[in-house]
């Protein structure tokens, strides 16, 4: 099981550069990153402060700071006051940053279906189901890992 599941997070890791190569190239036809995308679309669902929208995708902080001082520059966002906490605002799309966001999303939505076309629909679904269960199972390792605080063994100096 060692060696399949090396060859399973080796291939893993390949899909993922492959789909994030797919998706800069797809933002980048519309004028943006990945980076910038992936802000805009977390922030479209419901405005967030800099922190919130960092935890939701998985980032620093400062990493979502600078997207979105990009993205205000560019008008595609602007900070609005948040009700809640003076010291943080809350970033929102203009629109002129909505229409950027849903043109990127329809080329996405043709360049999934291109890709997926001839993949059968059971066998993603399987492939979600599957991921899903080792995320649930990283997400546990992770979590036990940090109760107990010793992790995976260090390796050995040689």
């Amino acid at each position: 099981m060692g060696d399949e599941a090396a060859l399973l997070v080796a291939d893993l890791y390949e899909a993922a550069g492959a789909l994030r190569r797919l998706g800069e190239r797809t933002a980048a036809a519309e004028g943006l990153t990945q980076a910038r995308w992936q802000v805009m679309s977390v922030v479209a669902e419901s405005p967030l402060t800099v922190p919130q929208a960092a935890r939701r995708l998985g980032v620093s902080r400062q990493n979502v700071q600078r997207v979105a001082g990009d993205l205000v520059e560019r008008d595609l966002a602007a900070f609005e006051p948040n009700p809640d906490h003076r010291g943080s605002p809350l970033l929102v799309l203009t629109g002129a940053g909505a229409e950027a966001l849903g043109r990127v999303t329809e080329r996405a939505a043709a360049t999934h279906r291109a890709v997926f076309g001839e993949i059968p629909g059971e066998d993603v679904h399987a492939a979600r189901e599957f991921l899903r269960v080792l995320l649930t199972e990283l997400d546990r390792y992770e979590a036990d890992a940090s109760e107990t605080d010793a992790g995976a063994p260090e390796p050995q100096n040689r």
